[in-house]
């Protein structure tokens, strides 16, 4: 179920004033076609925008957004929807497997049979899901036009990059090179390119002075939320 994650015009905030999340094109070249991939059991991603207002006149009119924390075991992906302006409270929770995704609710979330959802619901593409982390088959806009420019070190990693210039945005692109496929990414197209994995969108919007990043964070444990519903449902399928 990797597929690519879009993100045009996103409005960030329902009470608040609307930001428009502009992350645009890219560019390529360099085909990885034997690599060998590896897939981890468990882990999770967290999603994290921050948003800069009136960004040529400085950095400081900031607004930061915890879009989504995702956590997987195996094929299995609980995501937990995290409110915009209270990141700390959940709220939302999806369980998505490869094109589709069911509503798991937050009241006993912790007892839910994940495999008995579609008992109770009817399945969702998860291209129809409109929070938390967006997925999109189609490609970055304009892909072709990329710059490929050195590659950098960013909190002490090394990264790829790319960049596309245009006449209303300007976007930079920072791939880790990886042979770990996680269930989740971001323009998956550029990362079987590039040879690893989309970790960071810096992307500036002209005409409307906003400066966007887009961090993609793996780590190796589950959120306490999504480690209790995957435990309950290992635990009713070892009952079986």
């Amino acid at each position: 179920m990797l597929q690519k994650v879009r993100m045009f015009s996103r409005n960030i905030c329902r009470s608040r004033r609307k930001v428009t999340l502009i992350l645009v094109p890219l560019l390529l070249l360099v085909t990885y076609s034997c690599r060998k991939e590896i897939r981890p059991e468990k882990g999770g991603l967290d999603l994290i925008s921050n948003v800069y207002l009136d960004a040529s006149k400085g950095l400081d009119k900031v607004q930061n957004f915890h879009i989504s924390r995702m956590n997987y075991s195996g094929s299995n992906l609980i995501e937990l929807i995290p409110d915009l302006t209270f990141p700390e409270v959940t709220e939302n929770i999806y369980y998505i497997k490869d094109s589709i995704c069911y509503k798991v609710g937050l009241e006993n979330s912790g007892s839910a049979i994940l495999s008995d959802l579609s008992k109770h619901q009817r399945a969702l593409l998860v291209s129809k899901k409109k929070e938390g982390a967006l997925f999109s088959d189609e490609w970055i806009p304009n892909y072709l036009h990329r710059k490929n420019i050195s590659d950098t070190v960013l909190f002490n990693k090394k990264y790829r990059r790319f960049e596309v210039n245009s006449a209303k945005s300007f976007s930079r692109y920072y791939i880790f090179p990886t042979d770990t496929i996680l269930p989740y990414s971001i323009y998956r197209h550029a990362e079987i390119d590039y040879g690893g994995r989309l970790e960071r969108i810096d992307s500036y919007n002209k005409d409307k002075d906003i400066f966007v990043t887009l961090q993609l964070l793996p780590r190796k444990n589950w959120d306490d939320e999504a480690k209790e519903i995957f435990e309950f449902n290992e635990f009713v399928k070892k009952k079986k």
